[in-house]
Order: C-alpha cells, then sequence, then structure tokens
C-alpha cells in the first residue's frame, strides 16, 4: 500500500472525486486555505520593508531551488513535451501572476486582494467550460454572475478617504485591478494544468512550473535584488521570505495540485473562499486593516457567487 506522500505526489488519481465525507484530500486543501489566506499579510509586510520585486525574487527563487532539490532524488521521468509544455504554463502561472500578485498587494490592502482572489472560482468554471474541460449550468452562470458583483462592490466600494484608521495605506485602483488581471491567470493556469496532474509526479509538475515562472521573474526582479542590502535585513523580514516561499509555494502549491488531480479545478478553486476569512482575520490583527461594510457585503456576494458555482 503506497504512503500517505507517496498518493499525494504520484502520478494517477489516489481517491475518487465524488467520495462522501472529508477525505484527506479536502484536510490539505483546507491546510492550504489557511496558508495561503495568512500569506496575504506576510506579503504586505514583506513589501514594505523590500522592494516587492525583490521580495517576490527571493521567495520565488527560494521555493523554486527547494521543489528541483526535492524532485531531482523523488520526482519521475516526465516526457520532453509535458516538460516544455509545464514549463510554458509556469510562466503564465508563476511567473505573470506572481509579479500581478505582490504588485497589486503592495499597492492595496491584503484583505481588499484576499476578497478580489475569491472570485477566482467562478473564474476557473467560465474558463473551464469555454475549454471543454467542465461544465457550467444556469446556477454556476448566476453563480458567476454574483461573483462578478462582488468583484465591483470590493474594487470600487472602498473608503472615500483611501486610508483606514491605523491601516498601513489606502486601496488604489491600480493594485485592485493588477489583483483581478492575477485571478484570470491564475483561473487559466489550474484549467490547463489538470490533464498533466493525472500523468506526471506532482513533484515534477511543482518544479516544472516553478522554474518555467522563476526565469522570467528573477530576470525583472535582478535589478531590485541587487540593490538590496540583504545583509540589513532583519530576521523577521527573512521568516516572511521563508514563509512565502517554503509555505505557500512548496507545500501550498503541492496540496493545491493534489486538488486539481483529485476534485477537478473548479471544486478545488471552491476552497479559495475560505481565503479571505483568514487574511481579513490577520490583516485586522497585525496590520489594523478594519474591514469596511462594503467589503463585508463584496464578500457576501462573491461567496454566495461561489455556492452557486459550486452547486
Amino acid at each position: 500500500m503506497a504512503s500517505p506522500l507517496e498518493s499525494t505526489i504520484a502520478p494517477g488519481r489516489p481517491e475518487r472525486a465524488g467520495r462522501p465525507g472529508v477525505s484527506a484530500t479536502d484536510v490539505l486543501l483546507l491546510v492550504t486555505c489557511l496558508i495561503w489566506g495568512a500569506n496575504y499579510p506576510v506579503v504586505k509586510y514583506g513589501t514594505t520593508v523590500l522592494d516587492p520585486l525583490a521580495y517576490n525574487g527571493a521567495r520565488i527563487l527560494l521555493g523554486t531551488v527547494v521543489f528541483v532539490a526535492i524532485a531531482a532524488v523523488w520526482g519521475g521521468p516526465v516526457s520532453r513535451r509535458d516538460r516544455w509544455a509545464l514549463l510554458a504554463l509556469g510562466v503564465l502561472g508563476n511567473g505573470v501572476y506572481q509579479v500581478l500578485f505582490a504588485e497589486g498587494v503592495a499597492h492595496t490592502r491584503a484583505g481588499t486582494a484576499a476578497l478580489i482572489l475569491a472570485a477566482t472560482p467562478a473564474l476557473t468554471a467560465t474558463i473551464g467550460r469555454v475549454t471543454g474541460v467542465e461544465r457550467v449550468g444556469r446556477r454556476g452562470l448566476a453563480g458567476i454572475a454574483l461573483s462578478a458583483s462582488g468583484i465591483a462592490l470590493v474594487v470600487f466600494g472602498r473608503d472615500a478617504g483611501g486610508v483606514t484608521s491605523g491601516g498601513t495605506g489606502g486601496a488604489t485602483l491600480l493594485g485592485n485591478v493588477m489583483v483581478l488581471a492575477g485571478a484570470c491567470c491564475w483561473a487559466s493556469f489550474i484549467v490547463l494544468l489538470e490533464p498533466y496532474t493525472h500523468r506526471v509526479s506532482l513533484l515534477d509538475v511543482s518544479a516544472l512550473t516553478l522554474v518555467g515562472g522563476a526565469v522570467p521573474l528573477l530576470l525583472g526582479s535582478l535589478p531590485a535584488m541587487a540593490h538590496t542590502a540583504w545583509s540589513r535585513v532583519t530576521p523577521l523580514t527573512w521568516a516572511a521570505i521563508a514563509f512565502s516561499g517554503i509555505g505557500s509555494l512548496v507545500i501550498g502549491y503541492l496540496f493545491w495540485y493534489r486538488g486539481i488531480r483529485v476534485l477537478g479545478p473548479t471544486r478545488t478553486s471552491i476552497y479559495s473562499n475560505l481565503q479571505p476569512l483568514v487574511a481579513l482575520a490577520i490583516s485586522w490583527m497585525l496590520l489594523a486593516e478594519i474591514p469596511t461594510l462594503r467589503q463585508g457585503l463584496g464578500a457576501a456576494t462573491i461567496v454566495a457567487g461561489v455556492i452557486l458555482t459550486r452547486t
């Protein structure tokens, strides 16, 4: 019998997607949501003490090195065609997306960014339907419309002054748009990635997509990284980089890709609606980002849309 680790990283479908009750995949996805939800305020902190490109480049480099090292030991064979396809997908999912994510969070509130990205399941369902990977019924379409309305409330329903009491900075339209564009990239990425999770080890999927995204990302980040006084970086900032690099990328991606393989792109993306709750709670406690009434209404609308899409 395969060990839990082997069933997580090996190719194939280790458990049935329609299995009732809470499965190992459900638990791993819940852990991922906790990690990714906490990552919003962590990235917000990191990009306030370091240049966003330098911070993002450091965490991507760390995550890539760790994953490549692990895959070199425990990974499996990958065909040349799949290798190039995964590298190309990595440019979209771990290159373009990560830049938009880090820059967007740096120019808006962490809680606002989390709420916008909560619309990812609806975006995933839409792209899945267009590409023929998944079909969405009337309730799904209604959920997509509700999520779009929630996005509008979050993006345009900010405080008139742009800064909350005790906050770390005001939300900007540019930051919100960048986060939304990143959500579109991520949704496209996980839909296109789904077929490869069935025939390639998840370690190799993760390593190759990270390498694909890391190459252009690091090229763009090198100037900022070169001008950063790394010897003066505090232990707390290094801890933030380690959490964003190993926790968010290595652990989070491995568990998330298992969900895509077992449950499918849309059902896995549904779990992302838990991330705003974690992010808002941590942002409130650590960054004094007090949620507004409009944000709450937008969150409820997005979650309602996600529930309709799920059913």
